[in-house]
């Protein structure tokens, strides 16, 4: 498999484009999001960067699978420089997919997030949304309702919970950054086919969010049929869906019937 990496942001070829996509320039990467192939620009979560183990066996079972992949990485993550902020998050994605859908023509851009990723994903769809221009796509892996919540049941962050005034400390310092990611309450105001994913043993977000977001989003959109959740058995935790056997036909399935 293929890519060209270029400040925050690397494009990795279907790996049927592999061969011809070998000491190709930028120009090249980009005239490649119009051959018809579908395109998931996708947003990481909140550790490390996007060069990260895991995240690359996504990125090659996506390429495998046809797509075009745009990882990003962050202001403040990785290569990228700046203070990583909620709405800068946010305006990173819209920047990305607005780039991507200016060169695609009528191939189609799935937004996917990953965990935190997930927060600004719907964050940059709802913005997408009152834009008038909704993603072609969501799909939101391993998704928390909204990061006070998520933060609060964070493994780490537990043993503090009983802690005389932390949980005050700690709200008041999400609040002061202005984090928020309400997931929750963004997927109330979308209309883009949304595919929900979750391994029933994820420890870090637990499915019990995946669900209440599902329930949240099928209950909002008018169009059921384009709210999905798909939820995969023990063994992949919060990391490693990619691993799983049926999570490219999964994500293939849904897209083809929803761009139809």
């Amino acid at each position: 498999w293929w890519d060209m990496v270029d400040r925050n942001l690397r494009h990795t070829v279907p790996s049927c484009r592999g061969e011809d996509a070998k000491g190709k320039d930028r120009c090249w990467y980009e005239a490649a999001l119009r051959d018809g192939n579908p395109i998931i620009v996708y947003l990481h979560g909140s550790a490390e960067h996007r060069a990260a183990s895991h995240r690359l066996k996504l990125v090659k079972v996506l390429s495998d699978g046809g797509f075009h992949v745009l990882s990003v990485d962050y202001r403040g993550f990785g290569d990228s420089t700046g203070k990583p902020t909620e709405e800068g998050l946010t305006t990173d994605a819209i920047r990305v997919y607005e780039w991507t859908k200016a060169r695609s023509g009528i191939t189609p851009v799935c937004l996917w997030g990953h965990s935190l990723g997930t927060g600004v994903a719907t964050n940059a769809a709802k913005v997408l949304e009152e834009k008038g221009c909704p993603a072609d796509a969501i799909v939101l892996e391993a998704p928390f309702t909204n990061m006070w919540v998520a933060s609060i049941n964070y493994p780490l962050l537990k043993i503090y919970r009983n802690v005389p005034g932390f949980l005050r400390t700690f709200m008041d310092a999400l609040r002061k950054d202005k984090i928020v990611f309400p997931n929750d309450e963004n997927v109330k105001f979308l209309s883009s086919p949304l595919l929900i994913l979750h391994g029933e043993d994820d420890r870090t977000v637990p499915l019990e969010y995946g669900k209440k977001l599902y329930e949240i989003a099928h209950n909002a959109y008018r169009n059921k049929e384009r709210v999905k959740m798909v939820i995969f058995p023990p063994g992949f935790q919060h990391n490693l869906l990619c691993k799983s056997p049926t999570l490219l036909l999964t994500v293939r399935d849904f897209l083809s019937k929803q761009w139809s």
